[in-house]
């Protein structure tokens, strides 16, 4: 059995993935990205992301993507070509993944799409936050705090990418 999980980060993606490791062989997309980065964890990358009206946010933000992508090419070749029982723990960001890797991915694995509440995700965010690719769905107003900023865009990026994780989960 090959799954796949999804979902906003905080989800429980990998906190299930972890609970079910003696039966399965896990891969972590968070943890090959941190190390393409060189860096530690998952929290080492979101203090390297920082916070979206950071100089030098956007370029941080495309060199993750490119790190997940090859990240994610890398995990579904392991998947392809072994007969173990593997959950694929995705990165919150894998909705912005090519047509081509979400096609594969769902052709080689079962795609299960975890969710909460908005509140609870974006608590889980800003108590401990982990890195967030906000694409479009932040702008921060003129003399707002980038804390407000958060707190008012984060229901609309949840929404956003929503839709993108029940595509993609088949709903």
């Amino acid at each position: 059995m090959k799954l796949s999980f999804i979902g906003m980060s905080g989800a429980g993606k990998s906190y299930w993935a972890q609970k079910l490791s003696g039966t399965f062989h896990v891969i972590g997309i968070d943890d090959m990205i941190a190390k393409k980065l060189g860096l530690a964890d998952v929290g080492s990358v979101a203090s390297w992301m920082g916070w979206p009206d950071e100089p030098g946010y956007r370029e941080r933000e495309q060199r993750y993507l490119e790190c997940e992508v090859s990240s994610m090419n890398e995990a579904l070749d392991e998947i392809q070509a072994s007969e173990e029982n593997i959950i694929l723990d995705t990165s919150g960001s894998v909705v912005y993944m090519s047509e081509a890797i979400c096609d594969r991915m769902k052709s080689l694995t079962s795609v299960t799409y975890f969710e909460d509440t908005d509140e609870a995700l974006l608590q889980r965010y800003l108590s401990n936050p982990k890195p967030l690719i906000w694409g479009d769905q932040f702008d921060q107003l003129p003399g707002e705090f980038a804390s407000h900023a958060v707190v008012r865009c984060y229901p609309r990026l949840i929404a956003y990418r929503k839709n993108l994780y029940e595509r993609l989960a088949g709903k």
